[in-house]
């Protein structure tokens, strides 16, 4: 896949939103979240994966005084497989160290094993679990942080 990564901006909300909404339909962001997040610039990164003219993948970035937090991840299913995710993470990972953050965290559903092997093939490890985080549905999110 050739998609470049590009700052997220207000004109790709609706195709980012569109995917959080095909992706996560029980507990997607909105737009307003969205956009609350965008106006946060001194403390967010969030990058988007662009392949021709169509969003395929979107991460952000939250950048605390002592660590930062992956907000959130997500790759198209036409994408996945293509190394997308570890791009996209990578560019977070980067953002951070930019930044000055030597810890890294991040909440990832327990189900998602895959998410959870590109997590840890990155440095993360697991440190915790929140039960029922994840609602309507109930499902743990496992934390896993990056020290580095």
């Amino acid at each position: 896949m050739t998609a470049r990564l590009e700052r997220l901006r207000w004109w790709h909300l609706d195709e980012v939103v569109a995917l959080e909404t095909e992706l996560f339909p029980e507990q997607s962001w909105s737009a307003r979240t969205f956009w609350s997040e965008l106006g946060q610039l001194a403390t967010r990164h969030y990058v988007v994966a662009v392949d021709g003219e169509r969003v395929v993948g979107y991460a952000g970035l939250c950048d605390y005084p002592d660590e930062a937090w992956v907000q959130t991840m997500a790759v198209a299913p036409a994408a996945r497989g293509s190394g997308l995710g570890a791009r996209l993470l990578r560019a977070l990972l980067d953002e951070a160290a930019r930044r000055g953050q030597r810890t890294v965290s991040l909440e990832v559903r327990a189900g998602n094993a895959r998410a959870q092997r590109l997590y840890e093939r990155h440095g993360f490890s697991r440190t915790g679990v929140r039960r029922g985080y994840y609602q309507p549905s109930g499902e743990d999110a496992v934390l896993m942080t990056r020290r580095g």
